[in-house]
Formats: C-alpha cells, structure tokens, sequence
C-alpha cells in the first residue's frame, strides 16, 4: 500500500508540475538559439546521404553495405533512454553545446577515411554526439515552450529540417569545388556553433529545477507501455517509407539517370517542405490533436510516394514537396505527445521515443537496401508505401492526447 500512495504523491505533485507548466509562456529566444543548434548539427548529419553514391563508387560497395553506413550512424541511440534518464535529474547541457562540433568534425572527416572500416568509426562516433543532442535538445526546448509544446516541438524540428534541407545541397556543393578531401575543412563550421551555444545557453537549465522527482526508472517503463508498445507499431510502418525519401532518394533519382546535383538538389526541396510541415503540424496539433495529425500524414504521405512512382518531369517537382510537408510533419506531434504524456520523466520518455525511432528506422534502411539490390529500389518504394497505409490503424490504438497542458 506504501508504494501504491507513493505513486498518487507523485501524480498529484505531477499534476501541480503541469499546472506550473503550462502558465510559463514561450520563450522564443531560447527556443529558437536550441532550434539553430540542431539545424547545424543535422546539417552535418545530414551529409551521409547524398555521399552514399559517392562512397560506393569509391568503396565498390553493395546498397545493403551503404545502408549499413546509416545503421552505424544511428546505433547509439539505443543509449538515448539511458541519456534522458540521467538528464531528468542532472544537468546533461553540454550534450547539446558540443554535438555540433563533434558531429561536424565527424562527418566532415568521411571524405578522408582510407577504408570502410574508418568510415564506421567515423559514423559511430557521430551517432554518440547525435544520441546526446537528440535525448536532451527537445526536453529542453519543450521545457522553455510554456503550453505550446506542440509549437515548441515544431520550432525544434524546424532546425532538423533546415539542417536536413541545408545538408545534401552543401556536401554536393563542396564536393564539386573543395574534392572529398576538401571537406575536412567544413568541421570548422561545427566547432563555431558550439561555441556560440556555450554562450547562450548558460542560463538554460539543462533539467527542470521546479519539476516533481523522477519516478523511478522501473515504475517509469510500466507506465509507459500504453502508449510505447502501439507506437513502436507505428514507427515500424512509417520507418521504410522514411527510409525511402531520405536516405534512398538520392541513389534512386541516379538510378532513374539524375546526376549526383540534381539528386542533391531533391533532397533538399523534400527536406524543405518538411520544415514547413513541422511547424504547421506541430503548431495545429496543439488545437485539433495529436492523433489527427498523424492520421492525415499515414493516409496522404504513401498516397503521395505510390503517385510519385507513376510520374516524372514537372509531377516529380510537385509531388516531392508534398511528400515531404506530409512525411515529416509528425515528428515534432509525436515528440510533444510523449512529453506532455509523462512530463516526471520526460527525458526518459523522449530517450525511449528516440531510440525506437532510430533503431527502428536503422533496420528499415539495411531491410529496403537488401530489397533494392534484390529487386531495385523502384520497387522497394512501393512496398513502403503499401507498409505505410497498413499500418494506418495503428494510430487508432494510441492513447489520446493528454490535453493537461
């Protein structure tokens, strides 16, 4: 009985954290200095993409061994449950200050490496800057958005979009006038912006000083399963459809005959309307709902991909946008949707939300790249459409938003 009436103290302290929370307003200066960090690192992150073509050429690779180079990159995120549920009790800021410059020193050094097995040292050490920046980063700016979490999360993926956006047109950009080797020189870029974080994010708690205790970690997952277990479902479904328009695009537009620019350049215009699509998204999300806008995008987004298969020429300039705007505006909804859900351990639950993200994600690239080898990417495409709308009723399964905040 003594456990059980300690778990209702913490709910009821819970419920008085949540009322403290959603009378803080958004604080748009820090908001935005997080969102900025992110963008440049997830500009950098963002390289290995349109690389790939390049490393295959130079490595005589298989796509399933390319793919792997993004498992590699994404691994450490298995530690991201471990990072936020240190950073629900300490101070982790310095995640978020130097992961810009590691992840730039990281990625810029690819060009350079002798062999495969450099390039996955390379990419795992990137990864570990990646699982901090991305276990920490959003609590914080979820932390300083006041009772517009939904908006708070879209202004953070704003950055990862921007960099996302940025990243393929710069690494295409740089390797046509600096060589692969000439990349190395792009870190510097990474190191600067970490410097200005250091500076502007001092007066930034990197925990919640105010908030309620943790919960312990084992009363914590328990917790949790309502909403991770159908959730996992639906990361699966989205995972191979996400796997297609970024990390495949590219070698399926040379494929189709692109030139390596012009992959690049796609890329970059699908990232681009997928910055829109998360602000707009998270922000309309606060209003209508968390589980609308995730349905609209399981619905429109493999309708989209299935039409862009069947198309060329100017359908390509209009339907890629649009996949992008629907795809990718539901990162930031589900990332609010898991905050506000569990705001004693939120970090922990944003870890956890993470790491299946990735590690989900990861397996669907290695999946689609062995399908692309076997049959072409083409028809790997199409698959992850049919997998998308399959797993539409997932959605329904999710718990409803905690309308608290």
């Amino acid at each position: 009985m003594s456990k059980i009436n300690q778990i209702r103290d913490r709910a009821d302290d819970a419920d008085l954290a949540v009322d403290r929370f959603a009378s803080e307003s958004f604080q748009a200066a820090e908001v935005v200095t997080l969102s900025g960090g992110h963008a440049v690192h997830d500009t950098y992150s963002a390289f290995l993409a349109p690389l790939l073509p390049v490393l295959i050429e130079k490595f005589s690779l298989l796509k399933t061994e390319a793919g792997l180079l993004s498992v590699f990159l994404q691994s450490p995120s298995v530690l991201q449950p471990v990072i936020g549920h240190l950073a629900d009790s300490i101070s982790m800021r310095y995640f978020v200050i130097l992961a810009p410059g590691i992840t730039g020193t990281m990625m810029s050094l690819l060009g350079i490496a002798p062999s495969y097995l450099v390039l996955a040292i390379f990419l795992l050490i990137a990864g570990l800057s990646s699982a901090g920046l991305h276990a920490v980063g959003p609590v914080m700016a979820g932390r300083v958005s006041g009772s517009s979490l939904g908006r708070g999360m879209g202004f953070w993926m704003v950055g990862g979009e921007l960099g996302r956006t940025a990243g393929p047109i710069l690494l295409v950009t740089a390797v046509g006038y600096l060589s692969l080797g000439g990349l190395a020189w792009l870190m510097v870029g990474g190191w600067a912006v970490s410097g200005i974080l250091y500076l502007r994010l001092r007066a930034i708690p990197g925990h919640d000083p105010g908030a309620v205790k943790a919960l312990p970690w084992r009363t914590a997952l328990h917790s949790m399963r309502s909403m991770m277990l159908p959730l996992s479902g639906v990361l699966a479904a989205r995972a191979f459809m996400s796997a297609s328009i970024t990390t495949y695009l590219p070698m399926f537009l040379i494929d189709e005959g692109a030139s390596l620019w012009l992959s690049g350049a796609a890329l970059t215009a699908l990232e681009a309307a997928g910055v829109v699509g998360a602000i707009v998204g998270g922000s309309i999300s606060d209003k209508v709902g968390r589980k609308v806008i995730l349905l609209i995008s399981m619905v429109c987004t493999p309708i989209l991909a299935l039409a862009f298969l069947r198309t060329s020429g100017l359908a390509h300039a209009i339907l890629l946008p649009a996949i992008g705007f629907f795809a990718l505006s539901t990162t930031p909804v589900i990332m609010a949707w898991v905050q506000e859900s569990y705001l004693e351990n939120r970090a922990l639950a944003n870890g956890i939300y993470m790491a299946m993200s990735f590690i989900i994600r990861a397996v669907a690239v290695v999946i689609l790249g062995r399908v692309g080898d076997l049959v072409g990417l083409r028809q790997g495409f199409q698959y992850s459409a049919i997998i998308m709308l399959l797993g539409i009723p997932l959605v329904l399964l999710l718990p409803y938003q905690n309308n608290r905040t």
